[in-house]
């Protein structure tokens, strides 16, 4: 198997636990629009459509998926779930394929999982929609991360991980996959690899700070916090106003040329004076009574508390799926889509969609190139014989 199955506690219970399918999608043909509905929350103008293509480096060219179409333009799609996804103490895992193959410059190919239930409304789904993750790579420029933004319910708000995730940029398919787990742990995978793990608690700003700095404590007034001093032996030299900055060039000459009624009265030009070191300032010497940078005192925050259920990002339940973008340069293709409790079928089902196609892409690309390099040397061997022996005569000449 490509992939090196972690040990984390949902894969590992003693007693084996049926894994929860909420979201199986391969745009395989055209009834995926009976399963998907775009948006219209924008002016038609502002609304990018969506094919179903197989791209242009395949290795089979049934293996098709959902394509961006339209230059700078707001896309809008979202899908049911299959059932609802409330977190419980159950894994979340959202899985998706997405392949740049327009060589994206600036827009985002990420994907949320969203609440609504029957009120959910597709045909209004837009920035502004509530959303428990949002998860995907986000290129513009030089910012190229993957986006991890997850719901707080008791801030009411949505967190962005504190620290960048790397994404993909080129133009091949790449997998991302998003763990959530309900020990308040996370972990993303590109290409199932690791990339980023750790605790919803360092990383992500669900709780209060443990410690605030003390209200009752102030800098003292004597504290000295300067490190260096002027130093009082330092005199400045006498004379040392009297040095002009400038003086005048000594081995300018008047040019012969010069008529004093059309050009003035000739001046020698100014030059810097080697000899002035600038404003005078006294020495700065180290300070004996420096007692360092003051630190405020920290306390406990009465304000924290810690949330054994930051992990819940769809304690209401999520019901719906959807990609909310923005793309300057149309062109991105989303594929392989799962959202269940279980890395392990994630990865079984990334091997039997993903990992295939990403083989085939891979020995096409393979194949091109060596079409490419093959059609180089038959060039070769067809040129001009007259003109090859001409130029290896000229050789022997010279």
């Amino acid at each position: 198997m490509k992939f090196s199955i972690l040990a984390t506690a949902s894969l590992f219970l003693a007693t084996p636990v049926t894994a929860e399918f909420f979201l199986k999608e391969q745009f395989d043909d055209a009834t995926w629009t009976s399963r998907w509905t775009e948006s219209t929350s924008r002016n038609k103008s502002e609304r990018g459509s969506w094919g179903l293509t197989e791209g242009k480096n395949h290795g089979n060219n049934k293996n098709t998926g959902l394509q961006t179409s339209d230059d700078a333009r707001f896309y809008g799609l979202s899908a049911p779930l299959s059932s609802t996804f409330t977190s419980a103490d159950k894994d979340l895992v959202i899985q998706y394929s997405v392949k740049h193959e327009q060589g994206i410059d600036c827009g985002g190919a990420y994907i949320k999982l969203l609440p609504g239930g029957d009120k959910f409304d597709s045909a209004s789904f837009g920035g502004d929609s509530p959303y428990g993750v949002m998860f995907g790579p986000d290129i513009c420029g030089g910012t190229k991360r993957t986006h991890v933004i997850l719901n707080s319910n008791d801030k009411e708000e949505n967190l962005m991980i504190k620290n960048d995730i790397p994404c993909e940029s080129d133009k091949l398919s790449h997998l991302y996959t998003l763990i959530i787990r309900p020990d308040n742990t996370f972990e993303v995978f590109v290409d199932n690899k690791s990339v980023k793990s750790g605790d919803l608690q360092d990383e992500f700003d669900f709780l209060e700070a443990k410690e605030i700095p003390d209200p009752t404590k102030s800098k003292p007034e004597d504290w000295v916090d300067n490190s260096n001093i002027e130093d009082p032996e330092s005199v400045k030299p006498d004379g040392y106003d009297d040095i002009s900055p400038e003086i005048i060039d000594s081995d300018a000459s008047r040019p012969d040329d010069w008529d004093d009624e059309d050009d003035g009265e000739w001046e020698a030009p100014m030059i810097d004076n080697p000899e002035y070191e600038g404003p005078w300032s006294p020495k700065m010497i180290r300070n004996p009574d420096y007692k360092g940078e003051w630190k405020h005192p920290k306390i406990p925050n009465p304000e924290y508390v810690y949330n054994d259920k930051m992990y819940a990002v769809c304690a209401g339940g999520c019901t719906h799926v959807g990609f909310e973008l923005w793309q300057v340069k149309s062109g991105s293709i989303f594929d392989d889509i799962i959202v269940t409790d279980s890395l392990e079928e994630a990865q079984k089902f990334a091997e039997e969609t993903f990992f295939v196609k990403k083989e085939g892409e891979t020995a096409f690309i393979a194949e091109a190139e060596e079409r490419e390099n093959q059609e180089q040397m038959d060039a070769l061997d067809n040129e001009d014989p007259d003109q090859e022996f001409e130029l290896g005569h000229m050789g022997d000449e010279f």
